[in-house]
């Protein structure tokens, strides 16, 4: 029975095509020059396109630092979850403290002794930037601050945020109370895929509570295409920063920077790497899921070959001088022994361009192969010796 189950030497199957071969020869037509690299003043930065997950810009991304008020927006998170699973309503109100009344810096200018709406709250914290209405929606929903806190750094675990932790709901300065530029883009992204129904509160330009108008902070919304959120910072250990998002023709960029000089340079600096980012990256998308990618010999079953497919859509965003030089490499060690499982990882797919990280991908089994029978195998064997086949 050994002759019949004898596995030929495996070979390194190893494929490079170009990016015109996998994408159907429609992306490549024109090749504009090469865009020329880019570096902030911001002490820590993080610009990603999160239409394909590629990171574009990043500078100190994942060191902890003080978020500031840009740290609201994990409360916010934490209230949306709320409204999301209907255990808090927007109508429902809750009790303004005296240590929320007496909180400095910015404010809603809730009132202590009375009772505000979430809804009013909500737009507290998102427009206003309230220290306030961060406290009362605290000690509302966990009984106090530091018990929220806690539970907002628990959260931040179940979602990614690897570089987080809270030590209040305001973004107060705080040895304890910390995030990453990263982190800050992951929670950006998580509040518009996750609570799609309450985001477009972030995009609010003004809000009006007990006859007091405050604008919106975000320097950039209603002034750059596009932008539709999310939360400035400012504290003398931070500096200023900016959480923004912005979207245009199907292309969606998130970018964090904090650290800045001035409300001036914030705004500046902010709009450029967003300009920058639109106008010299582009999004291609390369291969669909399930479409076959590369044909693997199989050894010893019912089919040739079997498909290699990727488990989702890959797309990829690249400099647009750099797209030319973009190669895709599929490595497999062939031919693969049956029995083969639809799903299972047979090889590797390698997308690789100038000045952006190699991206790998799996490559599955597109189709269950059974292993052939006794004659079968016999005859393949007799092939092998006789042919080398």
């Amino acid at each position: 029975m050994r002759l019949f189950d004898h596995h030929p030497s495996p070979a390194r199957r190893n494929r490079i095509v170009t990016a015109v071969a996998l994408v159907v020869g429609l992306l490549f037509q024109v090749a504009p020059a090469a865009s020329e690299a880019t570096d902030t003043p911001a002490t820590h930065a993080y610009l990603i396109d999160t239409s394909t997950g590629t990171v574009l810009l990043e500078k100190a991304a994942t060191e902890p630092m003080p978020p500031a008020s840009m740290s609201k927006m994990m409360t916010v998170y934490m209230v949306f979850e709320r409204l999301k699973d209907g255990s808090l309503k927007l109508d429902e109100t809750l009790p303004v403290s005296e240590k929320a009344w007496k909180k400095g810096g910015s404010k809603m200018f809730v009132e202590v002794g009375t009772r505000v709406s979430v809804g009013d709250l909500l737009r507290g914290i998102i427009v206003q930037s309230g220290n306030d209405a961060c406290i009362v929606i605290a000690e509302g929903l966990a009984g106090s601050e530091e018990a929220f806190a806690q539970r907002m750094t628990e959260k931040a675990r179940e979602i990614g945020l690897e570089h987080s932790t809270f030590a209040n709901a305001t973004g107060w300065p705080d040895p304890g109370h910390m995030m990453s530029a990263r982190d800050l883009a992951v929670l950006a992204e998580r509040l518009r895929r996750d609570f799609p129904d309450y985001y477009e509160l972030f995009g609010e330009q003004e809000f009006t509570y007990h006859d007091i108008t405050q604008r919106n902070r975000n320097p950039l919304l209603g002034r750059v295409p596009g932008v539709d959120g999310l939360k400035t910072g400012h504290t003398e250990a931070s500096g200023y920063g900016l959480t923004a998002a912005a979207e245009r023709e199907g292309r969606r960029l998130v970018l964090v920077v904090n650290g800045l000089a001035s409300e001036r340079e914030r705004a500046r600096e902010s709009e450029r790497l967003l300009e920058w980012g639109f106008r010299n990256f582009e999004a291609y998308s390369l291969i669909r899921k399930g479409e076959p990618v590369e044909h693997a010999d199989v050894w010893l079953g019912a089919a040739a070959t079997v498909p290699l497919v990727l488990e989702e859509d890959l797309a990829v965003t690249l400099d647009r001088g750099a797209r030319s030089e973009m190669k895709v490499t599929v490595s497999f060690e062939g031919p693969v022994p049956a029995p083969i499982r639809q799903g299972e990882q047979v090889g590797v797919l390698r997308v690789e361009a100038p000045g952006t990280p190699t991206i790998e991908r799996p490559l599955l089994a597109g189709a269950d192969v059974e292993r052939l029978g006794v004659v079968g195998r016999l005859g393949a064997a007799i092939r092998h010796l006789v042919l080398g086949t």
